[in-house]
């Protein structure tokens, strides 16, 4: 296990590693690797469906923090009373889609609770072509500062975005309005799918609370030795 003695609690929280695994062995064998390198993790869908919500109980017994995302998009009652389940949990950061009718029920859900509500922009693997094809007429710049400011009016958290976004995000945002980015590539790794990403230290000087990372640690040789630099990476970012 990295020495992570040097490495600030505050640091730590601010990556969060993404368990994209199709079931609860793979994602354990990492989290049992990581150690206390990583104290927030994300169970998104495909971890759900493979046995994630009894991992992500775990993690949080564990003293680990938890972001479910399931990117939620149903009637009010349904979003509401499914936030108001996660905060019941313990769950530290749960994402919707970011239509204002589906944020104000999640805010409803999660008022009285810990829970911080991120409503989701556009997706880091859609580009303006991507946007015009499923109909939008606005381009990816303005719907997300769009969506942005409807979630600060529908009295959720923040947001996800990308990180080539967080700058226009956050200057059209309160200072305590939560940026939280996915699309985080250190400096040589490869692309993936995703069309808008940046490096750790640019999303975090772009404005971002906190970064997503998955396939640059979990696909890493060594994923410990991954999620170090990277902390490293953001704790020199942070001055």
């Amino acid at each position: 296990m990295p020495d992570l003695t040097d490495v600030s609690p505050d640091i730590r929280d601010r990556l969060i590693v993404a368990l994209d695994y199709p079931n609860v062995g793979a994602a354990e064998a990492l989290v049992w690797q990581l150690g206390d390198a990583v104290s927030f993790y994300k169970v998104g869908l495909e971890l759900t469906v493979g046995g994630g919500l009894d991992l992500a109980a775990d993690l949080i017994d564990a003293g680990k923090k938890v972001f479910l995302d399931l990117k939620m998009h149903d009637i009010g009652n349904t979003v509401e009373k499914a936030t108001a389940a996660a905060a019941e949990r313990g769950v530290s950061l749960l994402t919707v889609h970011a239509y204002p009718q589906t944020m104000a029920a999640a805010a409803r859900g999660a008022k009285g609770s810990a829970l911080q509500v991120l409503g989701v922009t556009v997706l880091t693997s859609y580009d303006e072509a991507d946007l015009a094809a499923a109909g939008y007429a606005q381009g990816v710049t303005e719907t997300v500062r769009r969506r942005a400011i409807q979630a600060q009016e529908a009295g959720i958290a923040g947001v996800i975005c990308a990180p080539t976004d967080a700058a226009m995000v956050r200057a059209a945002t309160s200072p305590d309005f939560q940026i939280v980015t996915p699309g985080v590539r250190p400096a040589g790794s490869a692309a993936g799918d995703q069309k808008r990403f940046a490096t750790p230290a640019d999303a975090m000087a772009a404005g971002a609370n906190r970064i997503v990372v998955g396939r640059p640690i979990t696909g890493a040789a060594d994923p410990s030795a991954a999620a170090r630099s990277i902390l490293e990476e953001l704790a020199k970012a942070a001055g």
